[in-house]
């Protein structure tokens, strides 16, 4: 996680955009506060925006929620939930089987491809072959490194960041030759300069919904089938209102939303 800067505590409770009445429900919604963008990213004031907060914050109206944003560390997020410091998840969760252990979630409201990048002068792709005796960064906690230390068994190490940036950065530096992360992130650094520098996609991993899940959702209490059922149909609303495709038109030119099925 990088360093607070000062204006932190000043953003630690960031309301999103968009008129409530004094009557709306106000829930707490944790995020982790790294750059992961388009997702999350942070301007030079210290505010937060990307896809995932305008999604947020067209969720919350849709459910006539008042909802603020809530950094926590992204290994602290569940915790956090568990204990009703904050009341939702929205920060690219992806839904497992393993986390439903702890936690609840809505529908799904985007899937991705999961993408392995690797050093422009390293010729391999993203199987458990190609990435034989590689060292591979993953971002801990995370979908990625679970699977990473299922299906790569053969290589030389699965190493653990607390941020995808940190493996990016060890990435580009060559220190390690290939790191997994969502596909859609992944590209983002690779348009960056320094990404478009040092790195190249491999491609894709294979599916394996136990380990990877059908897709991200909202992480809720166990328990807390109102909330769950608010964001479900706002999810639902937006989808069909248009409101999702405006938003995603402003940073894809696809719908991530993935194949129209049930998440749970």
């Amino acid at each position: 996680m990088k360093p607070f800067l000062k204006t932190a505590l000043a953003a630690a409770l960031i309301a999103l955009s968009g008129a409530f009445s004094a009557s709306a429900e106000q829930i707490k919604v944790g995020f982790s506060p790294e750059a992961y963008p388009p997702f999350y990213s942070q301007d030079a004031s210290g505010n937060w925006g990307g896809w995932e907060v305008d999604i947020v914050n067209a969720i919350c109206g849709e459910a006539k929620l008042d909802c603020v944003l809530t950094p926590i560390p992204w290994d602290g997020l569940i915790p956090a939930l568990k204990t009703k410091k904050i009341d939702a998840i929205m920060n690219s969760m992806s839904i497992t089987d393993e986390r439903k252990k702890e936690i609840d979630f809505s529908e799904k409201y985007y899937n991705t491809p999961t993408a392995v990048i690797g050093a422009k002068d390293q010729k391999f792709d993203a199987t458990p072959e190609g990435l034989k005796a590689k060292i591979v960064g993953v971002q801990s906690s995370t979908v990625h490194a679970a699977y990473a230390k299922k299906h790569f068994t053969d290589a030389a190490e699965i190493k653990e960041y607390q941020t995808q940036d940190e493996a990016n950065q060890d990435l580009a530096a060559g220190r390690i030759d290939a790191t997994q992360a969502d596909s859609i992130a992944l590209d983002a650094f690779l348009k960056s300069d320094q990404g478009k520098a040092c790195c190249d996609l491999k491609g894709y991993v294979a599916p394996d919904l136990e380990v990877l899940g059908p897709g991200v959702g909202a992480g809720v209490r166990q328990g807390d089938t109102e909330l769950k059922d608010k964001l479900n149909a706002a999810i639902k609303a937006i989808r069909a209102n248009g409101k999702y495709a405006e938003i995603t038109k402003k940073y894809f030119d696809f719908d991530i939303y993935g194949e129209e099925s049930q998440s749970n």
